[in-house]
This record gives structure tokens, sequence and C-alpha cells, in this order.
């Protein structure tokens, strides 16, 4: 869509979500589908429009009022506490349920901050025995959550945490974009001191240590563990770190260190898509490889504008991949998961981002709907 007919449309007094399933809509209509493939089958789509905004009152109300019917919780606590029982995860899945909606995940205390700032650091640097209890620490609320049934686990395995060099002005006035421009980041020459120098067999050897002891666990308990790639793609040595899960090489050697229908990946679309020279073209490629094996459990479906170590997050609309054309390979391998929002940019007087969540989620189910229809 161009800037000419995006103007016309802003200045309709569309809401939000209807804005969104407008734009969708031009889109298909310039974006034919591509003919089936002979004998291919004729289904409707599995996957939904999800959230991992939180599960606040005010959210959940926003959500069951925009149809958006599944979520990822928030992190229930940040150390093993009370809230880490099957009682407390019990109460919380009852609590979403009572808006009408599913908790489908919930994140464990392996998040996205740098190392400096992660919950359970002793699993990123491989200190035993610390990690070892960090470890029965994560399993303990793998079978707490399976208990209060509740069956997908998000996490990271991040040392460097998600980096980015600033912020760039974005579509329209007031709004900005965040922005990751390698040559710009001041701190890439900058060992993280607490981490020193981390190679990539060390790497690896902290990851495979913790997957032998975490997936028979998941398996024993039937709960999926999806792993978030490393945000966004970032050369070796990055910061005195060999970012492992910062491709689509490592996360494909990630994926095959303990096969498992339990173990896979929370795909980033938007993270992977800036770990390649051109998402526009790359992306779908991708998709096809991990959907195809079953490794995409959810997915943070969001756009980006350029490609590794240069890119802007943008409106879900205007980057460089084409989302529908992505939601059609979503399709094509049966993925059956969420569609969330993820990254959405700043705009001037919108609080907590929650108009530009509103935008991406009706432009979802827009999607979802367009891609449901053909055949």
């Amino acid at each position: 869509m161009n800037r000419r007919e995006f103007v016309k449309l802003t200045g309709s007094g569309m809401t939000a979500g209807a804005l969104a399933e407008a734009i969708v809509s031009a889109q298909a209509a310039k974006t034919p589908a591509p003919a089936p493939a002979k004998g291919a089958p004729n289904s409707k789509v599995k996957f939904k429009v999800g959230t991992q905004q939180g599960d606040s009152h005010a959210i959940l109300t926003a959500m069951a009022a925009f149809g958006c019917n599944n979520i990822c919780s928030e992190l229930p606590s940040a150390k093993m506490d009370e809230n880490w029982t099957v009682e407390a995860l019990t109460k919380l899945r009852e609590r979403v349920e009572s808006y009408g909606i599913s908790l489908d995940m919930v994140p464990v205390t392996m998040t996205s901050a740098a190392i400096t700032g992660a919950q359970m650091p002793a699993i990123f640097l491989g200190k035993s025995p610390e990690r070892d209890k960090n470890i029965d620490d994560i399993c303990t609320q793998i079978r707490n959550m399976a208990r209060a049934g509740i069956f997908q686990m998000k996490y990271n395995f991040t040392i460097v945490g998600i980096p980015r060099s600033g912020t760039v002005k974005g579509r329209g006035p007031g709004t900005t974009y965040s922005e990751f421009v390698l040559e710009k980041d001041a701190q890439k020459d900058t060992p993280i001191a607490l981490a020193g120098r981390v190679d990539e067999d060390t790497y690896w050897e902290r990851i495979t240590y913790f997957l032998e002891r975490v997936v028979p666990v998941a398996e024993e308990y039937k709960v999926r563990m999806g792993c978030h790639p490393q945000d966004p793609g970032l050369p070796k040595g990055y910061r005195g770190v060999d970012a492992v899960l910062a491709s689509p090489e490592g996360l494909k050697k990630f994926v095959s260190i303990k096969e498992s229908p339990y173990h896979g990946l929370n795909f980033c679309q938007g993270t992977v898509s800036e770990q390649l020279e051109k998402p526009g073209e790359q992306i779908y490629d991708v998709i096809r490889y991990f959907g195809s094996r079953k490794k995409i459990f959810s997915v943070h479906f969001r756009n980006i504008e350029g490609g590794r170590l240069n890119f802007r997050e943008t409106f879900i609309d205007n980057g460089s991949v084409d989302m529908l054309k992505a939601a059609r390979v979503y399709k094509e391998v049966g993925y059956d998961g969420m569609l969330m929002p993820d990254h959405v940019p700043r705009v001037e007087g919108d609080t907590g981002s929650m108009q530009g969540f509103a935008f991406a989620v009706g432009y979802i189910k827009a999607i979802i709907a367009a891609v449901s229809a053909e055949g």
C-alpha cells in the first residue's frame, strides 16, 4: 500500500483494528493467492491470533473484545516462589479462562534479559552446582505447569540480551522505530565482564547440558518447550560471545540436539528475519523448514525493514516481508499455534503501545481470515 492510500484510510476515522483489516484487504487484492499444487488438500488454517502482552484485567478485557482468545501470560514470578506452585498456576489459568480466553503458554525464568539481569545466570554461564539447582527449578516449573493444565512454555538462551543501536523516525509524525545497525552500536566491541569470552563450542556445551536434563521432563509431562532465537542476528565474538542461536543454521542445530516433539522454537519471525541478508526473499523457506518438521510451537508475527546487522522494526504492514505470503506458508505446513504481535513501533501519545498492539491484532485477524478463505 502506498503512502497516499494509507493516509486516506487513517483519515477516515477507523479504529486501529478496522484500519488493519482494511489494509490487509487492500494487500490481498494486490497479492493474489498462488494456485494450489495438484492434489494439495483444501484445508482451513489451523493457527489463530494470540498475544503475549500480559494477563492484566485491562489486557484480558481488550483481547476478549477483539476476539483474541489465546494468550501467553506474563512471567508468573522472576524467582522460585509461591507463584510457581500448582495452586497459583491453576488460579492463573482459571482467571484467564474466566474472560473466555485460553492460557496456551507461560514463560519460565529464562527470559530475554542480558546476563547481567538474568534470573538464572548460572544456566547460561555453565556454573555448577548453581546451574543444576536452577535447572531443577525449571523442571519444577514445567511439572507444576502441567499439573495446572498448562502445556506450553517459552524461554530464551541468551547471554547478550536484545541489542539495539537506537531509534529512527517511523511512518507518520511522532512515530519511532527501534533500530539495530552494527556500525552504530557503541557496545559491540565491549566484552560483557560477567560472561567473559564464550566461544561457539562452550555455548553449545551449555545448551546441550540444559536440554539433556530438561527435555526428558518436558516429554514426561507433555509440555512443549519453545526457545526464542537470539535477537538479532549477530557476528561471532559480539561483545565477546559467539551467539550460536543467531542464525537459521544455528537454530537447525539447536532443534536437532535432543530430538523430541516437545523441543522446538518460540519462532520469532521478526528475529529470524533480522538474521537474514534478504528476509523478503528468504524467510518463507526458513518457515517451511522448521514448520514442516513441527518445530514451530508459537510465532511472534512481526515485520522489519532491512536485514542482517541493519534493520528497523516497522509496523506489521510496511516492512520487507510480505506477511500475507508468510501466513500462507504457515498454512501450508499445518502450523496450529498462535500468531502474536511483537515489538510494535512507538507512536506519540500511545500509552503502553496499546494502539500499536490493537492495530497488529486486527491485522493478524484479517490475514487469518484472508488465508482461511483461500483454497
